[in-house]
């Protein structure tokens, strides 16, 4: 017997006896309830009435009508592939996606369970000698001749494609192009008057629409459709090793799981506001939070694929934080709007247009900038070379500076690049213990030669700077916006504001810089 069958059959032994009692309660209830008229041996359940169900009713021939419609435009995708470096290194099981077709920093969340993976796609790995991965996901016809968006995670190193339509045709499928920095690509099969999808606008999305999502969850299961709601809106990717990566994902908790990757997210119109992406979860399947890509980025990227086969992504050199209730004090905000600039990358498009760093963006081209989310989906979109004015706040003034927006790539992306009692202590309000930044620890950590600050060496559990996601590592290089050249220096300025305030710290973690609002207690003596 298995050890779920004994847990079941002892669960059962157990509420026997309550389940007696229950009865004996519920015949109880039958003969008070038979006093009034009621005679329970007769009870059914007629049909509700049409007036009842209408709501209903009209309800499921919408979503049926709008499945319906849809459906056609979603296909199966099925890979052949070899592994890249990455996922041949990490215990010979591949350490990209590897066996699971997990992308890098996301395997803590997702478990060793299933052959297919954690992700939206899949993936099912031979035997290693045979250098071979066969992967599942899904994607979106976009042109009724024959072009599909879909994940580069699910189509990356492919050497075979095999293309599954609605109607059971199975086509050969070709890259096109591939992106991994937005994780899309398109792949192209011969075919023509296909049933295309009309692209959304994700822009207008709110938390609380319905939407549905379409796939082939677990590569067997073709045309399926699950309903939620859009659960937010502009979500980061938290375990993106590229903090300049556009976010703006949406979640949703419409149902999810592997082989869905690339698959459409639609609204109620039927058209199509995101590709479905990643999941969060402990097991590797869906636990209610599913993120997808929206089409205000995939419209744009798969129409470069398309035109170039490769996409110019628009960069200015920044690293940015959300203005928020906590830190919008320290920049002299009246609200919590904007993009904060927390580092500024030598010899950038920002750099020469003369951004600064506390500088708050608070329009692009004269829109309003709600986040860094917001700001960066808009910056991602535009055309290298082109100009775009920035609405900025600099202690709290505005400004308008004009920033030629060049092209992102991984050169360009570089960055030019305790608290306590006493430095070494980590009891003093914040709970940090920080150093000198020495010639080893500028070695150890890779730091910039011109990053100058306080190393953190310790961070105490539960503590102000534990909750500010302070790390050993990192670098603290201002206290409320005035630099700190040593760890001394980072004491003291601490130590000079006043007890229970607030404190803003410009930290330096893994090649960018950001703001973190510190909250010690009232009396100074927590952290």
């Amino acid at each position: 017997m298995s050890l779920v069958t004994k847990q079941l059959v002892f669960g059962a032994k157990r509420f026997v006896a309550p389940a007696l009692v229950a009865s004996v309660v519920a015949l109880g209830s039958v003969a008070l309830v038979n006093h009034t008229g009621v005679h329970a041996a007769g009870i059914s359940a007629s049909p509700l009435d049409d007036n009842s169900v209408n709501a209903l009713t009209a309800l499921d021939q919408a979503m049926e009508a709008l499945a319906s419609r849809v459906s056609p435009a979603v296909v199966n995708i099925a890979v052949t592939s070899t592994p890249s470096a990455d996922e041949a290194d990490a215990d010979g099981q591949g350490g990209g996606r590897g066996s699971q077709g997990i992308p890098p920093g996301l395997e803590q969340f997702f478990g060793p369970g299933g052959p297919f993976g954690g992700m939206g796609g899949g993936r099912m790995q031979r035997p290693q000698q045979q250098q071979l991965q066969h992967g599942i996901g899904s994607g979106v016809i976009i042109s009724a001749d024959g072009y599909i968006v879909t994940n580069n995670h699910v189509v990356e190193g492919a050497k075979d494609i095999k293309v599954t339509l609605n109607d059971r045709r199975v086509l050969n499928g070709k890259v096109i192009g591939t992106d991994k920095f937005t994780d899309l690509a398109v792949v192209k099969v011969n075919a023509h008057d296909l049933p295309a999808m009309s692209w959304g606008d994700s822009a207008k999305l709110v938390p609380g629409q319905t939407v549905l999502a379409f796939g082939s969850p677990f590569g067997y299961f073709q045309d399926s459709v699950t309903r939620g709601i859009v659960s937010a809106v502009n979500r980061q990717n938290p375990f993106s090793g590229d903090a300049r990566k556009p976010g703006g994902f949406i979640q949703t908790d419409a149902a999810i799981n592997p082989g869905n990757s690339g698959g459409a997210l639609v609204n109620a119109h039927g058209e199509l506001i995101g590709i479905n992406t990643w999941i969060v979860s402990d097991n590797g399947s869906f636990a209610g939070a599913s993120f997808a890509i929206p089409a205000q980025i995939a419209k744009a990227t798969a129409a470069q694929l398309i035109a170039h086969g490769k996409v110019e992504h628009g960069y200015i050199g920044i690293s940015m934080n959300d203005v928020t209730p906590d830190n919008a004090q320290f920049f002299n905000l009246k609200d919590a709007s904007g993009a904060i600039v927390a580092q500024v990358s030598p010899n950038s498009p920002a750099s020469r247009a003369g951004l600064k760093q506390g500088d708050v963006i608070a329009e692009v081209n004269g829109s309003h900038v709600t986040n860094s989310g917001y700001l960066q989906i808009a910056v991602s979109g535009v055309e290298p070379g082109k100009s775009i004015t920035l609405g900025i706040l600099r202690d709290g003034k505005p400004q308008t500076v004009n920033v030629t927006v060049g092209n992102y790539d991984a050169k360009n992306a570089e960055v030019a690049a305790n608290d306590g009692d006493g430095a070494s202590q980590n009891n003093g309000k914040l709970g940090v213990a920080v150093g000198d930044v020495t010639a080893d620890i500028r070695q150890q950590l890779n730091l910039p030669d011109n990053l100058h600050g306080a190393v953190v060496e310790n961070v105490r559990p539960a503590s102000p700077a534990e909750d500010a996601a302070l790390q050993p590592g990192d670098v603290v290089l201002e206290v409320n916006r005035r630099p700190v050249a040593s760890a001394s220096g980072f004491v003291s300025a601490v130590h000079s504001q006043p007890a229970g305030k607030d404190i803003l710290l410009l930290v330096w973690s893994k090649g960018n810089a950001s703001y973190r609002t510190v909250r010690p207690s009232a009396d100074g003596s927590n952290g």
